[in-house]
């Protein structure tokens, strides 16, 4: 039982750091974008926000999962 306390405990606090990064990446996201597009206000720089930060985010996971793959097959 204490073994699997520890465990979701590890997992919460990978998750509540993961959700701090991800707040981080997103307002550095949203200065670029500015900095780029200029102003983000309205429904279509919002959409194309939105469908960036989707895409590198897909883009980001796909490169993770192919990484842990890779790591598992040397072990």
């Amino acid at each position: 039982m204490k073994n699997e306390v520890v465990e979701k405990i590890a997992a919460l606090v990978t998750a509540a750091f993961g959700l701090v990064a991800a707040l981080a990446w997103n307002g550095a996201i949203q200065v670029i974008f500015k900095k780029v597009f200029g102003t983000a206000e309205g429904i279509t720089p919002m959409v194309v926000y939105a469908v960036v930060v989707t895409i590198i985010a897909v883009i980001a996971t796909v490169w993770v999962g192919k990484a842990a793959e890779r790591a598992k097959k040397k072990e």
